[in-house]
């Protein structure tokens, strides 16, 4: 199965894509890990879990970058899943910024 890295990329990119969908319409922190919710303590927790879920989508939209990249060369998808994860958690940390 030539393909069979990308396609379980895209059902993994679809599952990070649907929790972030999850944790912006409910907004709720409890979704967040007990260990997480214990280390960060936001002033306004509605609005850190939509800023929270942009970052979650972005990352999802990046693995599934990478993963149609993938389908012409695996290679090329690896790297180009790897470097767009990077660049979204750089760009997370400018988006949790305005949570506040």
């Amino acid at each position: 199965m030539e393909s069979g890295f990308s396609i379980l990329m895209f059902i993994f990119a679809g599952a990070i894509l649907l929790y972030a969908a999850v944790m912006a319409i409910t907004k709720n922190y409890n979704m967040l890990p007990y260990r997480s919710r214990v280390s960060v303590r936001p002033k306004n927790p509605e609005r850190y879990m939509v800023q929270l879920s942009r970052i979650v989508a972005l990352t999802g939209l990046a693995i599934a970058a990478g993963a149609a990249v993938a389908l012409w060369n695996q290679m090329a998808g690896a790297i180009v899943m790897i470097i767009g994860v990077i660049a979204s958690l750089w760009a997370g940390t400018k988006i949790i910024k305005k949570a506040g």
